[in-house]
């Protein structure tokens, strides 16, 4: 195949110079090597079509789908981190409203415990108070019965002291108690 374009090549370049052979030497050019160069490129433009062309669009199209797949990864990458921070923000959010609700339910709970522990008081001091009422009460109970018999001993002995002689205990008890009747 290469030998029949070299020949078809030389073949067409002396007919080509024949025809017109003072054009291409009067530029200074040979016919002959400008068709070999041509064909060197032709073969060359065709060994490279063939084989160096198809890998490189092949590697720049991998190339290509390769970025575009980065691109698409790092949109997705950026749509998740916007969901994620708002998601976040949510949660945040909730967090506070749940520390907000705790701390105002540990106000009404402190405050219930503050009620609850001064009612207790008053009632304790209540009871406390009532019961050195009932103990004052059973003590001037006890004052006044000493204090009775110490009366009526004092009123029989100044009895026998003004009467100058004793009577009997009967006597004496009825006496006394006549004259505490009459009093009170």
């Amino acid at each position: 195949m290469l030998d029949s374009l070299i020949v078809a090549s030389t073949t067409a370049a002396e007919h080509a110079q024949e025809a017109s052979p003072g054009l291409l030497q009067a530029l200074g050019i040979d016919g002959k090597l400008l068709i070999e160069q041509a064909i060197a490129f032709l073969i060359l433009v065709a060994v490279l079509g063939k084989f160096v062309y198809p890998a490189l669009t092949r590697a720049i199209d991998q190339r290509r789908d390769q970025i575009e797949a980065g691109q698409k990864e790092a949109k997705e990458a950026a749509e998740a981190l916007e969901k994620a921070e708002a998601k976040v923000a949510d949660m945040l959010a909730d967090a506070r409203k749940q520390a907000d609700e705790v701390i105002a339910r540990s106000h009404k709970e402190g405050a219930a415990m503050v009620a609850d522990a001064e009612e207790k008081a008053k009632t304790r001091a209540e009871q406390i108070v009532k019961d050195a009422r009932t103990q004052l009460d059973a003590e001037v109970a006890k004052a006044r019965q000493a204090l009775k018999k110490d009366t009526i001993e004092l009123v029989a002995l100044a009895t026998e002291k003004v009467v100058k002689e004793k009577l009997d205990e009967r006597k004496d008890g009825q006496l006394i108690t006549e004259a505490l009747q009459e009093k009170a």
